[in-house]
Order: C-alpha cells, then sequence, then structure tokens
C-alpha cells in the first residue's frame, strides 16, 4: 500500500512540475511550447493559457505533496469538464473540414479518462482536515461560480468578455476553461470544508500573480470599448488574490504557518 501512495505521490508532483514548465513556456512564449497549441495566437491570450497552467500546477503540487486526496475530486471535475467540452469542440471542427485538429480531439478525449477516475476515487477518501470553510470565502465561491459560467458563456458564443479581441476558436475553448472553472469553485461551494477550498485558493492565487502586472499594464493601451471589461478583470484578480493571501497566510483559523 505504501509504494502505491508514494507512487501516487511522485505521480501528481512530477505531473504539476510538468503543468508549471508548461505555463513558464506560454508566459514566456517560448516557440517550443506555443507551436503546442492547436492554432497561431497572440501575446495575451499565451498569457492568459501560462495562468491556467500555473493555477493547475500549483494544486497538483499541493494535493501530490501533503497527500490531501479528499481535496482532489474538485480539480479533476474542473478537468473533467474542460477536457469533455474541448473535446466535443475538437470533434466538432474536426468533422468540418479541420482535419489536422483531430490529434487535439483525440488528446481531450484521452484526458476525460484519468480526471474521471481521479474523481470517483478522491470521493471516496475523506478530507483530513475538517474545518469548515470560511463565511466569506463560501459567499465568494458562489459570486465565482456565476461569474464563470456568465463569462464562459460569452466565450463560448464569442462575445467580447476579454479585455482584448480573441482568436474566434480561442474564445470557445477559453469558454471551456471558465465553465470548467465553475465547477471547481461549484464543489468547494457545495462541500464547505477548508481543504475544498485551499486548493482553489491556491490556483486563483497563482493564475493572479501571472495577469496582473500585465493586465494593469494594459490600461495604457486597451481599446477604449474594451476598458470596461479590463477594469472588471483586474477588479477580480485584485479581490481573488487578496481573499487568498489572507486565507491561506493571515487568518490565523486558516493558515499553515
Amino acid at each position: 500500500m505504501m509504494k502505491v501512495s508514494n507512487f501516487v505521490h511522485f505521480s501528481i508532483v512530477t505531473g504539476g512540475i510538468l503543468v508549471l514548465a508548461a505555463s513558464l513556456g506560454f508566459v514566456f512564449q517560448t516557440p517550443a511550447v506555443t507551436m503546442t497549441w492547436p492554432w497561431p495566437d497572440g501575446q495575451l491570450s499565451y498569457l492568459f493559457i501560462g495562468s491556467i497552467f500555473a493555477a493547475v500546477s500549483v494544486a497538483m503540487i499541493w494535493i501530490g505533496w501533503t497527500g490531501e486526496w479528499g481535496a482532489l475530486p474538485a480539480g479533476s471535475l474542473n478537468v473533467l469538464v474542460i477536457a469533455t467540452l474541448s473535446c466535443i469542440y475538437f470533434f466538432y471542427l474536426f468533422a468540418n473540414g479541420r482535419s489536422e485538429l483531430l490529434p487535439y480531439a483525440v488528446v481531450s478525449a484521452l484526458a476525460i479518462i484519468p480526471s474521471a477516475v481521479a474523481f470517483v476515487w478522491g470521493r471516496r477518501i475523506p478530507l483530513s482536515d475538517e474545518r469548515p470553510t470560511p463565511r466569506l470565502v463560501q459567499v465568494s465561491f458562489g459570486i465565482f461560480t456565476a461569474s464563470l459560467i456568465l463569462a464562459g458563456g460569452g466565450l463560448v458564443l464569442r462575445l467580447p468578455v476579454f479585455p482584448w479581441a480573441l482568436n474566434p476558436d480561442s474564445s470557445v475553448i477559453f469558454g471551456c476553461i471558465f465553465l470548467g472553472d465553475a465547477f471547481y469553485f461549484l464543489y468547494g461551494l457545495l462541500k464547505p470544508r477548508w481543504h475544498n477550498a485551499k486548493g482553489q485558493l491556491l490556483s486563483f492565487l497563482a493564475y493572479d500573480l501571472v495577469l496582473i502586472v500585465p493586465f494593469i499594464q494594459l490600461f495604457g493601451t486597451v481599446k477604449p470599448e474594451l476598458l470596461l471589461n479590463l477594469t472588471v478583470y483586474v477588479a477580480v484578480l485584485v479581490f481573488s488574490g487578496g481573499l487568498a493571501l489572507y486565507y491561506l497566510l493571515l487568518s490565523p483559523k486558516t493558515r499553515s504557518i
């Protein structure tokens, strides 16, 4: 049993490190990494992709390092929803003549299996930390869930949600990501225990750290019609970052040190 446990620890931490490396590749636009994206895209879109990978990597490393397997369902549900929706879209594009996207459809389909297994397996394991989620975090998760559903739906419909013009196909995939993230926070909302919220806050903090400075700098060049989008986005980054920093590092009831 110990060997299996050690293997799982190693696999998830190693996977998290690899995802972190991919994050850095997108943030710094390393050609060998950005070429793995299904189509050419812009600097800000690559930055956003990097922030998503950073969020995923931090949660994976935390779970793998601490062995808090009871917190695994929330993150695996996130990946499961993203993989399922992306798989549908990639197969749709493939069926409509985009044959070069078949590998992405297949990879998305394959990602459904381990995420579903992790979700089912993790739900059988009780959390080792049963402290309740603070009320403000619960309320915030409810707001995040609703906001992500609205923004994700808008992106799937290719509405101008982001503060820059998106590749239409990227808009759909980013919408799938936001909808998956909505389930990430919804799970923590429906099961209000601290370790069903800590991973989400760690992920949000990593996401915020990647985006906050570039987005603040964007105020100098954003198109007037997208200024409101940018203002709302930055406000969310500031609030979520402050929320994460307080409850992860400062609150005596939830901080780890």
